[in-house]
C-alpha cells in the first residue's frame, strides 16, 4: 500500500542528495549500494543496470529500503522502505535526468560504448521514517 511522502520528505528528494539503497542478497544479507534518487509524487525512482546486484536481488526479492542523510544535516535521515517495480522503459531517460540534476551534465555518459541496459527502480513506500 503506497503511502504518501511528507513534504519535508519530498523536499529531501527533490534535492540532489546521495542515498543507499538496501536489498536482499540470496542468503539473507544486505547489500548496500549509493544511488541516485529522484521523485515520481510520492513513488521513489532509481537507476540501475539490468543484471547488476542490486537488480537481481530486487527481481528475486522486491522489498527495499531507501536512507538519504541530507547534506545540510547529516545528523538525521529520512528512511524509506517498500516494494520496488522494475521497468526497462525510460531507463535511459532517467539516469539522463539524475545526472543533470546531480553532476549538471546534459548525458549519463558511463554506458557508452557498452550494451548496458538502464532499468528504472520504482520504490512504493509503505514505511517512512525521519529522525
Amino acid at each position: 500500500m503506497l503511502i504518501e511522502l511528507p513534504e519535508p520528505v519530498s523536499m529531501i528528494f527533490d534535492s540532489p542528495e546521495f542515498a543507499t539503497l538496501a536489498t536482499l542478497q540470496p542468503d539473507g544479507q544486505p547489500h548496500l549500494s549509493v544511488v541516485w534518487v529522484a521523485r515520481d509524487g510520492h513513488v521513489l525512482l532509481m537507476s540501475t543496470v539490468r543484471g547488476r546486484q542490486k537488480h537481481r536481488n530486487l527481481e528475486r526479492d522486491p522489498r527495499a529500503t531507501v536512507l538519504v542523510y541530507p547534506k545540510a544535516n547529516p545528523y538525521s535521515y529520512v528512511e524509506v522502505r517498500g516494494t520496488v517495480t522494475m521497468t526497462e522503459q525510460g531507463g535511459c531517460e532517467l539516469i539522463d535526468r539524475l545526472n543533470l540534476e546531480y553532476t549538471g551534465g546534459d548525458r549519463y555518459t558511463m554506458d557508452d560504448g557498452t550494451e548496458n541496459i538502464r532499468v528504472v527502480i520504482r520504490l512504493i513506500p509503505s514505511k517512512v521514517i525521519v529522525l
